[in-house]
């Protein structure tokens, strides 16, 4: 039995073919029409779909060549974007009678639906648009012709990563050979690859008309491809809110791609999301979550606009959770991750203070936030906050283990008992949130990211800070270990190694070896130094969603934290001299 074993089906007949068009949901709701991509067929959309059913009229239909639906006579001239746009007018009148619908498009769905959004006779017809791994032929084509007339070297660059992204565009212009491939040993291995490569799921998905449904398909390449590059519209501007979902890591088109999407589209939304090409099968939840957001803000008078910000809208409805939210570097972590429109869970030791965290959280632009108080060190605390996390709020989609204490003084003056703190709250606290909350990742099953505040201390040894440098070492090698352990399950880790920075741990921090009148004493020493530094914590919560979105594995922040990383790497010996050095405080 299939996810879409209980649709309602219908045929729809348009230009000499049969469309089979599946429904699902209660038409009285909003209508949400999903177009597939190649070599699909509208089962690749059914994990999506189901997500969608309780809120909205889900509709998908085969493509015309593509699983139930029949080829057109010939082959050649049938796949046109002229003759695709016939048929979703065609299936938007049968299911959505003088009532505009929202569209959802990925790969040559997409691309499709950027015609039907951006030509004179749809208007009024559609609602909105979600894009996803499909630019439009038009823009793509004016994209290609502005770095050849204005040739530099970054867009030579990007124009010949393109063409090598697309590789695969140049073999199905070839005649024949992509239908044997099809027909023969490639549509066998198919499903295989997919698994392989892009972790895609069985289940309903690909059906066995996979082999004639991408030999029919070539022709959507073969009809338009050269044509619309050669002589793209000018008048290619969409009449309808747009949301722009790019996965990060597609093997077939750039990012760079969308750069100049706003000339286009100026009612825009992006989002961006760490995974490969077919998310509507290895990311659904999160696909069906921001499809469902941005439908009811168009529905509700609040259409898409620009992005603005380095981050504005990347991580729109993500469920981030961050550690030591209250203070510091967690704090302004979970205000930039709000500010991108993520859903917030502040964490902190201190209720007031993850409070007030939560608080300002929804005042700057998440759209909800919770406050939660624990004790990181505490295990028994941590599986409980993991255990209401996932059945209130949902699989956090990133985790930021921030929360950390400071420790300075000699290895000899420095206790066990102190050493056992540090150790709890800055490396354990970290083992338990990568542990708990990071195994709902990848029971999910789709993919996510765990961010690791290390320091740069856990590559530049120093006689002042045994315990504390020894346990960020090892936060940094727990990062390293996890990541390769996680990379296969689309589930990105980085460890983010700040230097000297004003946050409040210089008040909190613990001097070994002295009585309390100069441990208060160099706790101020430490704070007017840091704050000489001036280093914003800021500037660290923006490396951290620079690091998600480009799923970098270590990143030193400052100058002197790069700078210590350099030498690690290429000159340690260096940072032992200078490890021998008594510091000033």
């Amino acid at each position: 039995m299939t996810v879409l074993d209980g649709a309602r089906e219908r045929w729809v007949r348009t230009g000499g073919v049969e469309l089979c068009v599946a429904e699902l949901g209660d038409p009285r709701h909003p209508t949400v029409v999903l177009v597939h991509g190649y070599p699909d067929s509208k089962e690749v959309w059914s994990e999506v779909a189901a997500r969608l059913a309780g809120r909205f009229h889900v509709v998908l239909y085969d493509v015309r060549g593509h699983g139930r639906s029949t080829a057109p006579t010939p082959l050649r001239g049938g796949f046109t974007l002229e003759r695709l746009t016939d048929d979703f007018l065609a299936v938007a009148d049968a299911v959505s009678p003088g009532r505009p619908v929202h569209l959802v498009g990925h790969d040559w769905g997409s691309v499709q639906c950027w015609e039907f959004v951006t030509v004179r006779r749809t208007e009024g017809r559609i609602a909105s648009f979600t894009s996803m791994s499909g630019p439009s032929l038009d823009h793509f084509g004016h994209w290609i012709n502005k770095r050849l007339r204005r040739p530099t070297p970054r867009r030579i660059g990007q124009l010949l990563g393109q063409g090598a992204k697309s590789w695969y565009v140049y073999l199905l212009h070839t005649p024949v050979l992509p239908e044997l491939a099809w027909r023969g040993p490639l549509g066998k291995r198919w499903p295989g690859i997919l698994r392989r490569v892009e972790k895609v799921s069985g289940g309903d998905y690909p059906t066995p008309s996979l082999p004639s449904d991408a030999a029919h398909g070539a022709w959507l390449y073969r009809d338009n491809v050269r044509p619309r590059l050669r002589h793209p519209r000018g008048d290619a501007h969409a009449h309808a809110p747009v949301q722009l979902i790019t996965p990060l890591g597609d093997a077939f088109l750039s990012e760079r791609l969308y750069d100049e999407l706003e000339l286009w589209a100026p009612r825009l939304t992006r989002r961006t999301l760490p995974a490969k090409h077919w998310v509507p099968r290895t990311r659904p939840d999160r696909l069906a979550d921001w499809i469902t957001e941005f439908v009811t803000a168009v529905d509700g008078g609040r259409p898409g606009t620009a992005a603005s910000g380095k981050h504005a809208d990347r991580f729109g409805g993500q469920l981030v959770l961050v550690t030591g939210a209250g203070h510091g570097i967690g704090r302004a972590t979970a205000f930039a991750f709000a500010e991108a429109g993520a859903r917030v869970v502040a964490v902190d030791r201190d209720a007031e203070s993850a409070d007030r965290t939560a608080e300002r959280s929804r005042l700057i632009g998440a759209p909800t936030a919770w406050a939660e108080t624990v004790d990181v060190s505490d295990e028994r605390a941590m599986e409980k906050l993991a255990a209401k996390v996932a059945a209130e709020y949902g699989v956090v989609d990133i985790l930021v283990n921030n929360a950390g204490i400071g420790m300075s003084g000699s290895f000899f003056d420095t206790a066990p008992e102190d050493w056992k703190k540090v150790l709890d709250v800055n490396l354990w606290g970290v083992i338990h949130g990568c542990r708990l909350l990071g195994r709902q990742m990848t029971e999910r099953g789709q993919g996510g990211h765990i961010v690791n505040i290390a320091s740069a201390a856990a590559y530049q040894p120093s006689r002042a800070l045994p315990a504390y440098s020894t346990s960020k070492a090892a936060v940094l090698m727990l990062t390293e270990c996890l990541r390769a352990e996680l990379a296969g399950q689309g589930i990105g880790v980085t460890a983010i190694c700040p230097g000297l920075v004003n946050t409040d741990i210089t008040s909190t921090a613990r001097f070994a070896g002295v009585d309390a009148d100069e441990e208060k004493r160099l706790r101020r020493r430490t704070a007017r130094l840091y704050g000489l530094r001036g280093y914003p914590p800021e500037r660290v919560a923006d490396a951290v969603l620079e690091a998600v979105v480009r799923n970098r594995a270590v990143v030193p922040v400052t100058p002197e934290a790069r700078g210590a990383h350099l030498f690690s790497r290429f000159a340690p010996g260096v940072l032992r001299r200078l490890a021998r050095v008594k510091p000033p405080l």
